[in-house]
């Protein structure tokens, strides 16, 4: 983390009292007992407070040398030099020696020094005193400070927050600004940052995070690691030492760094640094000491909350499986007393079949038996007519369909379970599905889950005991399944105990069918009017579906599709974590299939890559057609962009899959667009237009894949869309020109024409090529205004050229209208120019696109003079069976056959180019090379027999000057 420790310094252990006196008061004492003049210096050595000296502030550097060598002996210089040294009983040294201006007497002398030795050993007791004290000050620090590191190990603190606190413990005992905690595994040689603070590395440390030791071979706690004892010293120092060169990523230089290792037995396992950036030698020997002493401490700290962690959880390991084996008696509990009650249950059963007085008690009887096993609030009983084509319900309970009548046999879901002879558990997204596939049709209120089980009578399914539920907090289990089928099956056998009760009904059957007579043709009126309307809700959903649905696929179509958009927009609006997302799928090259084998065969495709779309993704997402070769996904209930991205793979595998169609195998590829959900959008086709720019992105891309709508693609619309704009003001003033290359004779250079290449000069983008604008141009069908600007400004200045003629491209879209050729010969006439100086270049997609109408067009622009090259010549379809069919004047070699001249493809391209020649020459067709650009391309042509070129070696396409 950036910056140092939040901890203060301002408690900090002081540091003991100096050991030199840096003032001169011992000495000042001393001389104000002497004459004046006289000079005093002081120097002594002990045990406590270490080698110091006083010396008087105007004294002669000389003087101290003379205490210091005083150790040595004691003499008395005539001179005024006065020396004396003498040894105290705690085995402090001292030397003194004074100069004064007179010689003293020698009995003063004597009394003097004994004063002064009085005086020394005084000054340097109390100097030692205070040490002493400051020393048992330091002591009572310490203590207190391995006293809270105790208390911080066994405390319930978060693990950061103790280190927090210990780094404040070590900061009141030295300076420890910058300090950071590592631990460190020998065995897989990595290391931990648990805590690091630090006034000047911008480093954040991650406790949790490993570290290898060989990511880390220039750092410098690595190596205080494996030397395995403590490092002081400035940082760079330290590095020369162990041959470390500087690497700015582990921070920079400290002034002073002490860092020492925290050990286990004899195992390095961490360590403790503190540095400082601005102070040197802001650590010595007792921080060294002091530092290793708290080290160790704050390893038992930590191996205490490491033990304590281990052993909370052992003790949650243990709760686990006292509670999973707890759970497990209880699971025994239960199902010993389900099988209680199933039992009583039977018995039951078995007593109602003898003592119900009539079916209806017994149905009822039976209903409450059920619901003492499970939720059986929605409880009904339906039996098979003996023709089986009625089901009739002797017993319905329920909380919605109070009256549930007999009815034909129909697909409901009790038709269901009587049909396959199985049970069914069914919830919304089940029964949901089975009507999609068309096997049932659901009757009544809509159940949330449904449980029904066969009853059987003699092994023949004649009937359905079935329990429902209308709400989401009550689920059917497959338990309950279990219970209700064999429920089920004593059930059916006491039905059959009660058929002799059933004949003592029959006795009133002459009556009922007396009352059924009379009432026949009022019964008759009534089902044909229940038919009728039955017919007119048939028609009605007919319509529904028909107006909803496509008519060719049947899935559904894109009124439908936004219905569904506007329902998953409203709900993402109102929250949730999950999101959706639409892909918009669009059939390659689908128009080739129409074009080549027949709509009908189209029409069988569409069907069955919708068939495949709508097995590749998932029951609850939806698959809509919306036009031509164009299907979309809603995909709802998603965790991301991911989901959406992996469905549309599988998307395009089972599409890409073969399929026989008609009798041919074909490979259909498809592009898929994704756009997700996000606020911005509003509505569905929003989501759709984005979607569909993406699919453009995956076609542009090479297709048979993929595209997610993002920002830039927001950005390329925008871009197009202002360039479209920017178009359409060019061409209301007439902001194109054209520029022309000669084309030249070989042989010579002689030109012999020109061709007029198209240029856009933008207001603000300067002079723009076409591949810039083109595309937005075709796809907005605005290039056909261009084209027809510069033929009129090519034709207006025909007149200007001398000599030669000039060609002009012409793209595939000018050959669908039926008055190209009358137009074009219209501008020709009106400037008064011979058509034969104009000529037209065209792609084999022309020729291809409309044959029969492209060969009216050339032939009439030919019988006028206006002669047709055919542009970019093996590169397209070479459709060469069609080129007899065409008035075909010239062909162009592609510039990339020409640029293959001069490198690995040379020969390649020499075989291509021989080929076109001897095709031209064999059909009378005269050859132009694009694109020269080498002096050895030119000669090469030449030599192939090519007579005629354009390219940048002659000259680079201009604009002709007004004074041409």
């Amino acid at each position: 983390m950036k910056g140092g420790s939040s901890v203060s310094s301002q408690d900090r252990l002081a540091p003991p009292p100096p050991t030199v006196e840096a003032a001169a008061g011992l000495a000042v004492s001393l001389r104000d007992s002497l004459p004046p003049g006289a000079q005093v210096a002081v120097r002594w050595q002990d045990p406590l407070l270490g080698e110091g000296a006083s010396v008087v502030p105007d004294a002669r550097p000389s003087l101290l040398a003379a205490a210091v060598s005083a150790f040595d002996g004691v003499e008395t210089d005539a001179g005024g030099l006065l020396l004396d040294r003498f040894r105290s009983d705690d085995g402090t040294e001292v030397a003194l020696v004074v100069e004064c201006p007179l010689p003293l007497a020698p009995a003063w002398a004597e009394s003097w020094k004994t004063l002064a030795r009085r005086t020394i050993l005084a000054s340097l007791q109390a100097q030692q005193a205070q040490a002493r004290i400051a020393s048992l000050q330091k002591s009572e620090r310490l203590q207190q400070a391995l006293y809270k590191i105790a208390d911080l190990a066994g405390s319930t603190l978060e693990m950061q927050e103790m280190l927090r606190r210990i780094h404040g413990v070590v900061a009141g005992l030295m300076y420890a600004e910058n300090f950071f905690i590592v631990t460190y595994d020998e065995a897989r040689e990595c290391v931990r940052f648990l805590y690091f603070a630090d006034q000047s590395d911008p480093y954040v440390a991650d406790p949790e995070r490993e570290l290898s030791v060989a990511d880390l071979p220039n750092s410098l706690t690595v190596a205080l690691l494996r030397h395995g004892e403590p490092l002081r010293g400035p940082s760079e120092a330290l590095r020369r030492r162990f041959g470390i060169p500087r690497d700015p990523s582990h921070g920079p230089d400290s002034l002073d760094w002490l860092g020492v290792p925290m050990r286990r037995e004899d195992r390095v396992v961490g360590a403790i640094v503190v540095q400082s950036y601005d102070r040197p030698d802001s650590y010595g020997d007792e921080e060294r000491a002091l530092l290793a002493f708290v080290a160790q401490h704050i390893l038992t700290a930590l191996d205490r909350r490491q033990a304590r962690a281990e052993l909370e959880r052992r003790v949650a390991e243990r709760t686990r499986e006292l509670q999973e084996a707890n759970r497990e008696l209880q699971a025994e509990i239960v199902e010993r007393q389900r099988a209680e009650r199933l039992q009583r249950a039977l018995f039951r059963i078995a007593e109602l079949s003898i003592t119900s007085e009539t079916l209806e008690r017994f149905y009822a009887e039976v209903h409450k038996v059920v619901g003492e096993l499970l939720y059986a609030r929605n409880f009904y009983i339906a039996l098979a007519s003996a023709d089986g084509s009625m089901l009739e319900f002797p017993y319905s309970v329920d909380e919605r369909d109070l009256e549930r009548p007999a009815r034909r046999f129909s697909m409901g879901l009790t038709e269901y379970v009587i049909r396959t002879g199985r049970p069914l558990l069914a919830d919304r997204a089940r029964i949901a599905e089975l009507e999609a596939q068309g096997k049932v049709r659901s009757h009544g209120s809509l159940a949330h889950c449904w449980l029904g089980v066969p009853l059987l009578r003699d092994e023949t399914v004649v009937g359905v005991i079935a329990v429902q539920s209308y709400s989401p907090a009550v689920v059917f289990s497959a338990r309950d399944q279990e219970l209700l089928t064999f429920v089920g099956f004593h059930i059916g056998s006491g039905l059959a105990r009660k058929q002799a009760q059933d004949r003592l009904v029959q006795a009133h059957a002459e009556l009922e069918r007396r009352v059924e007579e009379r009432t026949r043709e009022l019964a008759a009126t009534n089902a044909e009017l229940v038919a009728q309307i039955g017919e007119r809700l048939r028609a009605e959903r007919r319509l529904t579906h028909q107006a909803q649905h496509d008519t060719l696929t049947g899935l559904p179509n894109r009124l439908q599709l936004l219905e569904r958009l506007s329902l998953a927009i409203a709900r993402a609006r109102q929250g949730g974590d999950r999101t959706f997302a639409v892909l918009f799928l669009d059939l390659d090259r689908f128009k080739l299939v129409n074009d080549s084998v027949g709509h009908a065969v189209g029409d069988e495709l569409l069907v069955e890559a919708g068939r495949r779309i709508v097995a590749a993704v998932r029951a609850d997402d939806m698959v809509a057609r919306l036009g031509g070769d164009e299907f979309a996904v809603l995909v709802e209930s998603i965790d991301g962009l991911s989901m959406a991205q992996e469905l549309a793979n599988r998307i395009l595998a089972a599409l890409g899959a073969p399929m026989w169609v008609a009798g041919r195998e074909l490979f259909p590829t498809a592009s898929i667009g994704i756009a997700v959900w996000a606020p911005r959008y509003t509505s569905g086709e929003e989501l759709l237009r984005d979607a569909d720019a993406a699919m453009y992105r995956a076609k542009a891309a090479g297709r048979d894949r993929s595209a997610v709508f993002d920002e830039a693609m927001r950005d390329e619309a925008t871009r197009i869309l202002d360039l479209e704009a920017d178009l359409r003001r060019a061409i209301n003033n007439d902001a194109f020109e054209p520029h022309y290359q000669p084309i030249v004779r070989l042989a010579d250079g002689a030109v012999v024409g020109h061709e007029a290449l198209l240029r856009w000069r933008h207001e603000r983008g300067g002079l723009l090529a076409p591949e810039s604008f083109i595309g937005v141009g075709e796809d907005s069908g605005l290039i056909e205004q261009v084209d027809w600007l510069l033929y009129a400004r090519v034709i207006a200045e025909l007149g200007r050229h001398p000599s030669g003629y000039v060609s002009v491209n012409v793209s595939p879209r000018h050959f669908r209208s039926p008055d190209f050729a009358d137009r074009l010969l219209g501008l020709l006439d009106a400037a008064r120019v011979d058509p034969a100086r104009l000529r037209i270049e065209i792609t084999e997609v022309a020729l291809l696109d409309d044959a029969a109408r492209a060969q009216r067009t050339l032939r009439l622009l030919r019988d006028h003079g206006v002669l047709a090259l055919l542009d970019d010549f093996g590169t397209g379809f070479s459709a060469l069976s069609y080129l007899h069919h065409f008035p075909i004047e010239c062909l162009k070699i592609d510039r990339t056959f020409v640029a293959g001249l001069g490198n690995e493809s040379r020969g390649e391209s020499v075989a291509v180019i021989r080929a076109i020649l001897a095709l031209a020459s064999t059909l009378g067709i005269e050859t132009i090379a694009e694109g020269i650009e080498t002096e050895p391309q030119r000669r090469t042509l030449l030599e192939l027999g090519c007579v005629h070129g354009q390219g940048y070696l002659f000259a680079r396409p201009e604009a002709l000057s007004r004074g041409a």
